[in-house]
Order: structure tokens, then C-alpha cells, then sequence
């Protein structure tokens, strides 16, 4: 088990999650980086923020030099990199923000992690770890049936995902040329709670309880493989201990839904937990708009090597999960209202 980890990109989505079952669930004591852009916020962290095991610093993943100094001076077990430009949308707008933090900023962390790593000696060199965090974008679009697994050619279709199967490139090729003892995992699409209301699922929560309209892109029939957060950042921390240098490991919820599906069963639990003033139904809001370029149609994931290898299962079913999804989300209407007003100006996107 890794005594002290460095995690960038620990106040977004997943990072965070992952801070928090850190600091709640185990000893290990956290080292958090992220530049806090749109997307990253220390509200994401709760309690956590201000436990003695974490220590947060704002500093973004191309500074090579701040990111050798956190090395030096916490010595982690593990580096656990998430920190991304993650939004297909931003990524159609403005790709160059994604070349630079998803492809260069990689490197940067791949080459202060490789010299960072020859100074260790005995056994902490060997269980060092360079633990990459992917997406099953990166793999492009499936037909009708089949899965993607460890093994299926790389074919990403927007600049978000090409970034993404580029710095999948780079942290294999250090660990054939360099011998960075890396481990990648892809996972499917995250939801739970503290998602940034850019993504699909606090979009529609945010979106019904506003009385607005509910955008869904096309006809709603992209399908996506759902995963609960928790049950992601379990498997994150199986990987990061476990998983065998040179390995990639899929991480899928085994939860298979058409966009409509998902915003038709928000919209129900919507329903019995939070009536409409009027009587009507959530449903009604729902508003069909122009599909975006590059959507990719159908995503799924084979988790088979995570269960067999690692012993990991997901928890949650998408029924539970969407439903403490929203629990929490009606629970901590503050924290929703707070981090819109971060990021007041910024554009939502609809749908991730």
C-alpha cells in the first residue's frame, strides 16, 4: 500500500473522489495538484481540504521545475495523474488548451517521474508507480454489439480523445524506453457526486430543478457505459498498488444506457423526490437539439481483466447510483450554487 501519493488534477471530478476515499478510507497522505481551472474546485474536496494528510497546491501540470520541487520534498510512493481538459465540446471550440495540458503536460510529468524515480533505491524504486488515468474514448466508436477492451485499436474521432490516446502514447513509450513502471486504466463515462454542471448528469438535475429545457443531443440514442465514481476511484487505488507495470486495465460500470434512457430515469426520480409546483412532469422539459461533430455513437466496456486480476467489481448498480446521485445533489443545493458562481461566464456544454 502506497504511504504517500501525488495526484494531479485532485480537485476535478474523479481526482477529488479519489482525495476524499483517500483520506477517509485509508493512511496515506495525499499531495494535490491542480491549477484550478474550470473544472477544479477546492469545494470538490469537503472535509478533506483541511485534513493534515492532504496538502493542496495550485500549480499547473507544465510547470516541470514546481512539479520536481513537490517530488523532492514529499517523496510519493506513487504519482496517480489525472488532471485533463476533458469536455468533448471545449475540446471542438478550442482544442490547443487540450494539445498542451493532456499531451504536454504529460510529458512533463512522465520526465519528472522518470528522474524523480532513478533516485530511489531498493524497494521504494521498485514499487514506484506511474499510474496514467484514460478514457474509453481513446477507442472511438463501437457498432451495435461488442466491447472494447485492453487490446482494441486506438481510433479517436475528436481532438478531446486523440489527446487522450496521444498521452496513452507517451506513458507507454517511457515505460518501453525508460523503464517508467507505468500502469494505464480507461474507464467509461463517471457520474456521482461533485460533477462540475457541464457533464450530462448534474446538467439535467441542474437544468429540471431550474425549470429549464433539457437539452439532448440528437435523437438521444448515443449509448454509454455508466460508472459510479466511488466504485471508479476503488479501482483507481487497486490499480495504483496492484496492477502489474506495463498493464492497462479497463474500468466499466457494466451499465449500458441510451442518453434518453438516462435523462427519462432522472427525470422519474425527479419526479418523487422533488414535484413540480405545477403537477407536471420533468419529462416535459426535454428538448432535442442538433448532434454535435465527432459524437461517438456507442461506447462499452469489458472490466473482465480488472474482476479477474484485481478482484474489482463495481458496487453500484446504475440504479443505485443515479439515485444517491441525486439525493446528494438535491442534499447540497449550496454546493451547486457556489461553484456555478466560481465559474459565472464560463459556457455549459450539454452533454458529456
Amino acid at each position: 500500500m502506497h504511504n504517500t501519493v501525488l495526484i494531479t488534477g485532485g480537485a476535478g471530478f474523479i481526482g477529488s473522489a479519489l482525495v476524499r476515499y483517500l483520506i477517509e478510507n485509508t493512511e496515506t497522505t495525499v499531495i494535490n495538484v491542480d491549477k484550478l481551472t474550470y473544472a477544479g474546485s477546492l469545494l470538490s474536496l469537503g472535509d478533506s481540504a483541511d485534513h493534515e494528510r492532504h496538502h493542496f497546491y495550485q500549480m499547473d501540470i507544465l510547470d516541470a521545475q514546481g512539479i520536481r520541487g513537490l517530488l523532492k520534498k514529499h517523496q510519493p510512493d506513487a504519482v496517480m495523474h489525472l488532471a485533463a481538459e476533458s469536455h468533448v465540446d471545449r475540446s471542438i471550440d478550442d482544442p490547443g488548451d487540450f494539445i498542451q495540458t493532456n499531451l504536454v503536460g504529460t510529458y512533463t510529468m512522465l520526465q519528472t517521474a522518470s528522474e524523480y524515480q532513478k533516485t530511489l533505491t531498493g524497494v521504494r524504486s521498485k514499487a514506484f508507480r506511474f499510474h496514467h488515468i484514460s478514457t474509453d474514448e481513446v477507442y472511438g466508436s463501437l457498432g451495435d454489439t461488442g466491447l472494447f477492451t485492453e487490446t482494441t485499436r486506438y481510433k479517436p474521432n475528436s481532438p478531446y480523445s486523440a489527446s487522450k490516446a496521444g498521452s496513452d502514447h507517451l506513458v507507454r513509450a517511457w515505460h518501453k524506453t525508460y523503464g517508467l513502471p507505468v500502469v494505464i486504466s480507461s474507464c467509461s463515462n463517471n457520474y456521482g457526486p461533485y460533477q462540475f454542471p457541464e457533464k450530462l448528469i448534474p446538467l439535467i438535475i441542474h437544468k429540471a430543478l431550474a425549470g429549464e429545457p433539457l437539452p439532448i443531443y440528437g435523437k438521444g440514442d448515443n449509448v454509454r457505459d455508466w460508472l459510479y465514481v466511488v466504485d471508479h476511484v476503488k479501482a483507481l487505488w487497486k490499480i495504483a498498488n496492484q496492477g502489474i507495470p506495463g498493464e492497462v486495465y479497463n474500468v466499466g460500470g457494466r451499465n449500458e444506457k441510451q442518453n434518453i434512457e438516462v435523462v427519462k430515469t432522472l427525470c422519474a426520480l425527479l419526479d418523487k423526490r422533488r414535484p413540480r409546483a405545477d403537477g407536471s412532469k420533468y419529462q416535459a422539459l426535454i428538448a432535442f437539439v442538433e448532434d454535435r461533430a465527432g459524437h461517438d455513437q456507442r461506447y462499452a466496456i469489458d472490466a473482465t481483466k480488472i474482476a479477474d486480476e484485481l478482484n474489482w467489481l463495481p458496487d453500484e448498480t446504475f440504479e443505485t447510483g443515479l439515485a444517491a446521485t441525486v439525493d446528494w445533489y438535491l442534499e447540497n443545493e449550496p454546493w451547486c450554487k457556489a461553484v456555478a458562481a466560481e465559474y459565472r461566464g464560463e459556457r455549459l456544454g450539454t452533454s458529456g
